[in-house]
């Protein structure tokens, strides 16, 4: 798979600024980064879907929201949240200049859309679509029906977070087939081949889909009873009350119980509390890729954005540092599975 350069990488990352500017700019092609390690020696793919902040100018002038308003879809900052997978983290005095310690990435690709959710969600089927966002008919295989759709969230979202209706006028499907085709095929692309390798180099895979929910006020990270938000309209919600964390596993059915079982205890030892499934079950990826009769098992991960920035503004708090060293060895914690349980029929170690 073809490489990103660095220095590219770096600027797509840190195209937008802090604060209430979103970057108003053509994608690039192709829409997506993979940031990969020197060397992968884990068994794990990581997925940030939902943080991409490069919005098109056609899609600005399309909505009748501004790019601040369009941005409480996004899932923001969460790439950066699991970017130790794949380079070494410092560890010594940031204040010595002299201090050289640092911790060696985890090993695992970290996959990044950098298209906005609210212009096209990988995390839907693939034509998931609203017929009354658009002017002429739908094909019949699309599916109008899901509660998604009816929720406004569908492959094109017709509403962001709150329940804003994004378009000034309706659109045409080949606007839609033509996002589909240049943003959401590539990137499910990408993440099959990731899969796939992985999974040929360890003999097993495991995709952890990483996103955030938001909240009002919310619990802060250690034994705190604040009250978050209710539920907001379009099916965005802040999760249970108290809640750090939601973990989806699809109800049992989308990775083995030991995969979600070590980040909960992880997380939960680390003083956060973690739900299961409620209200996130998880979406379109782990429904589609978590596979554990194949070897493949997908965890998506929600985390509340109390934790690490300032939702108002959009830009990372200082929670963000502590809670990265939590999620790594949330994270850490699955390099010490047994194989013999995430391997259909691996009797090695019986």
């Amino acid at each position: 798979m073809k490489r990103q350069p660095k220095q590219s990488v770096k600027a797509a990352r840190n195209a937008v600024p802090d604060g209430h500017d979103a970057a108003v700019l053509n994608l690039p092609d192709p829409s997506h980064i993979v940031l990969r390690p020197a060397c992968q020696t884990l068994p794990l793919v990581l997925a940030s879907p939902h943080s991409g902040r490069c919005y098109p100018p056609e899609f600005i002038a399309a909505s009748r929201l501004d790019a601040q308003a369009l941005r409480r879809s996004e899932d923001s900052f969460v790439d950066e949240l699991f970017d130790f997978v794949t380079a070494a983290e410092p560890s010594g005095d940031p204040d010595d200049p002299d201090s050289s310690d640092s911790i060696p990435a985890l090993g695992a690709p970290l996959l990044c859309a950098l298209f906005p959710r609210a212009y096209i969600d990988p995390n839907r089927e693939a034509y998931e679509l609203d017929p009354t966002m658009f002017c002429d008919s739908l094909p019949d295989f699309a599916n109008t029906r899901s509660p998604r759709v009816a929720a406004g969230l569908g492959t094109l979202a017709r509403v962001v977070a709150g329940g804003a209706e994004i378009y000034r006028t309706k659109l045409r499907f080949a606007e839609a087939q033509a996002r589909i085709e240049k943003h959401y095929r590539p990137y499910h692309a990408t993440l099959r081949r990731l899969i796939d390798e992985t999974r040929e180099a360890f003999g097993y895979c495991i995709l952890l889909d990483c996103h955030s929910m938001p909240s009002v006020g919310g619990p802060s990270p250690r034994g705190s009873t604040s009250k978050p938000q209710q539920p907001t309209s379009g099916g965005h919600d802040p999760g249970p009350e108290g809640a750090a964390f939601v973990l989806g596993d699809c109800h049992g059915s989308s990775c083995a119980g030991p995969v979600i079982e070590a980040v909960e205890q992880s997380l939960s030892n680390a003083g956060y509390k973690v739900a299961r499934n409620v209200p996130y079950a998880g979406g379109f990826v782990s429904r589609h890729y978590g596979r554990p009769g194949e070897a493949v098992h997908a965890l998506q991960i929600e985390i509340n954005r109390a934790l690490y920035m300032d939702e108002r503004n959009f830009a990372r708090g200082p929670g963000m540092a502590s809670l990265r060293a939590d999620l790594r060895r949330a994270v850490a914690a699955l390099s010490d599975l047994d194989s013999a349980q995430l391997i259909p029929g691996d009797n090695r170690n019986g």
